[in-house]
């Protein structure tokens, strides 16, 4: 079982650190997309968190279900409005088994690389293909490693600077385990800084589509946004479509 992060304090403040997610030119194209791969089918998302995507899709009239590893992130989707016709379980999405098929498996914002081995991704693969229906779609939304941002002699790249906030990746293996963490660190209201951070697995475009080929699924599409702009070599994110043969 992968280690619950989101607890306390972190799953009551999360959407405000996240806060951007929910602008409506971020999180617009995402529902929309999502609502058409699903097409009428029922929807299973990984770590649906806080229910930052599955209460908007719930709203259009589709079946969600969710999985997530946090009990107190659950706590805080269950009290918002339009939750309660979202089914929500707690557990591990890369084992937990929930009943009948899917017409889409989602799973957003970098949450692959919360499982923090290759074994943990595949696992999660193998898990979205037994909940999928024949033809069904898996997708994921993931970083691109910015790998290529690393000065010379340096292991961190900063995501983010502002007089309050500043992030960091700092990446701790660079080679077979792929492993980050993110640092960050806020201002508190005495003006002192204090830091948090967690550990993820960083993972290539390439890689997910032989993860994807171990679980019995073959690329579809694999776009740079939720709007489907073009992949590219100079994209900083990949939506990729899976398909269950």
């Amino acid at each position: 079982m992968p280690e619950n992060r989101f607890v306390g304090e972190i799953a009551r403040t999360y959407d405000r650190g996240v806060a951007g997610m929910f602008a409506p030119e971020i999180l617009g194209p995402t529902v929309d997309c999502l609502e058409d791969l699903a097409g009428n089918g029922p929807i299973l998302e990984f770590a649906i968190g806080t229910g930052r995507v599955a209460i908007p899709l719930a709203a259009r009239g589709l079946e969600i279900t969710g999985i997530e590893l946090s009990a107190d992130m659950l706590t805080e989707l269950r009290a918002k409005p339009g939750a309660d016709s979202i089914t929500a379980v707690e557990g591990d999405m890369a084992t937990t088994r929930i009943p009948g098929d899917f017409s889409l498996v989602y799973l957003v914002f970098n949450t692959i690389t919360n499982l923090t081995s290759q074994d943990e991704q595949v696992a999660c693969f193998e898990n979205a293909a037994r909940h999928l229906r024949p033809g069904g779609r898996f997708v994921v939304e993931n970083g691109i490693p910015k790998l290529r941002q690393l000065p010379t002699g340096s292991m961190a790249t900063p995501f983010a600077v502002s007089d309050n906030y500043v992030g960091i990746d700092e990446y701790t293996d660079l080679t077979h385990r792929q492993l980050f963490r993110s640092r960050h660190f806020s201002r508190h209201a005495d003006g002192r800084f204090g830091e948090t951070g967690s550990p993820f697995r960083y993972v290539w475009p390439s890689e997910l589509d032989l993860m994807a080929r171990i679980a019995g699924m073959t690329l579809e599409h694999r776009w740079s946004g939720w709007d489907r702009s073009p992949f590219t070599g100079e994209s900083d994110a990949a939506i990729s479509v899976w398909q269950r043969g």
